[in-house]
């Protein structure tokens, strides 16, 4: 007897299984050993995965009904030692589904227990998988001005422009332009607010040599590399080999010729070197939670969030609050550098408004202070210390992502040095020794002194 041969649906549909099983298996193993390799998302939209639409979708849902599923094999009994083990040879699919009738009586034994009629009885959901959330995507002007982007995009989706982003995109929920011409050729990047209000509250100006610490995948570096018109220096560190390679690829999709990526750990970098003396900007947005942008990333969906925040959490939370700390101060250190930008994708005050209080003192003694960010944006900082109205975040409820911006200013140093040149004239030093005048103007100026030849 022949079987009958499987149609392209039964074969895609097969596939879609097999690869939504791979990604499942690395999202669950990562989550609980809190070792993520990549958001959902990022895992289904990698170029191994053929049918991302039938996989995503798979996922998803599987991971919505996670709980369902496991009472229902538990119930069944199904699943024997060796597979428990991972020893069991063959082909698990066929082997559940041989299991289907008891499957189906452990189902309604379930549903009469908990009193449901159906499967969705069953799925309680955090209120934010319900979220519908705006898409954005921001237009890659060293490639392709805005207009002309929004008349392409306008043949096919509705648009409109963001009311405080340039060159930020706003089209309907579920709106996927993952495979459009204009994503695959680098004109546009998909982006969200929050990410893109990073960059601008930057504010580099062309020309200018800027340092973002913490690059990869790439998005606020293009940005800056954007804002920037491609002059200047951007000077891109990523310390992950596997993250450098995907910055690298991004650069070059978007065109960003004035970005030099590093294979380096930010806190590496001297920044008494000469070749940071010219660094008047710097981008630092460090490895965090990731809490705020649960949406995206589809992490309600995941045990470790149904669970709650455990001690295990807080202990992460403290070690990534110290790490930041850490790149902030240093960040805080170079010695040309007028605007520093910290930001993370976080909800919890000790990744935001605890790590900017800790380093207020150490930011005031070499002359820099906060400064509003999008002043016209309603949501401020956490009322924990006197001038956190200067910081930003937006809501995960209100926005559909939370993210956290704060911005240090100091004094421009090369008018601080043209002052000082025209000090020098009018005063008249008395003595040889030009040390107590050095003194007087370091005093002044709220700097540390340090004996130089010139100024």
């Amino acid at each position: 007897m022949s079987h009958k041969r499987p149609t392209n649906a039964e074969r895609s549909a097969y596939f879609a299984r097999r690869e939504a099983a791979k990604v499942l298996r690395s999202t669950l193993q990562g989550d609980a050993k809190q070792r993520a390799v990549g958001s959902i998302k990022s895992l289904v939209y990698s170029p191994s995965i053929r049918n991302k639409k039938a996989t995503f979708a798979l996922v998803c849902e599987t991971l919505k009904h996670l709980s369902v599923i496991k009472n229902v094999l538990e119930d069944a009994n199904i699943l024997g030692a060796k597979w428990k083990e991972g020893t069991l040879i063959g082909d698990a699919e066929r082997y559940v589904m041989l299991k289907k009738d008891a499957l189906q009586l452990a189902l309604s034994r379930i549903l009469s227990r908990n009193g449901a009629k159906e499967v969705k009885d069953l799925v309680v959901l955090d209120k934010i998988s319900d979220l519908q959330k705006q898409r954005f995507a921001r237009v890659n002007t060293l490639k392709m001005d805005t207009e002309s982007v929004i008349g392409e995009l306008r043949k096919q989706y509705e648009v409109k422009k963001d009311d405080m982003v340039p060159d930020l995109l706003i089209l309907q929920p579920r709106t996927d332009l993952h495979n459009h011409p204009l994503v695959f050729s680098g004109c546009v990047f998909l982006q969200g607010k929050g990410s893109s209000m990073v960059a601008v509250a930057l504010a580099p100006e062309p020309g200018w040599e800027v340092i973002d610490a913490c690059a990869a995948p790439g998005n606020k570096t293009l940005h800056l590399a954007a804002l920037m018109k491609g002059k200047g220096k951007i000077i891109a560190c990523e310390r992950d080999r596997e993250r450098v390679k995907r910055l690298k690829e991004n650069v070059t999709l978007a065109g960003a010729l004035n970005v030099k990526v590093e294979h380096e750990d930010f806190l590496n970098l001297d920044p008494s070197d000469p070749t940071f003396s010219k660094i008047r900007a710097i981008l630092l947005d460090p490895s965090c939670s990731g809490s705020g942008t649960v949406v995206d990333r589809l992490d309600h969906l995941l045990p470790s969030h149904r669970a709650g925040q455990s001690a295990d959490e807080m202990k992460r939370l403290r070690k990534l609050a110290g790490f930041q700390k850490r790149v902030l101060e240093h960040a805080l250190s170079f010695p040309a550098v007028e605007r520093i930008v910290y930001s993370t994708c976080s909800i919890h005050q000790i990744e935001n408004e605890d790590v900017i209080n800790s380093v207020l003192h150490l930011a005031s003694s070499r002359g820099f202070q906060l400064e509003t960010v999008f002043p016209q944006y309603p949501r401020r900082g956490l009322p924990t210390f006197d001038g956190s109205e200067h910081l930003l975040r937006t809501d995960l409820v209100e926005d559909k992502e939370g993210f956290f911006i704060a911005l240090f200013v100091r004094k421009n140093i090369r008018h601080l040095k043209d002052e000082v040149r025209v000090l020098r004239k009018e005063v008249k030093v008395a003595s040889k020794s030009r040390k107590p005048f050095n003194v007087f103007v370091a005093k002044m100026l709220k700097v540390p002194f340090k004996p130089r030849k010139n100024i």
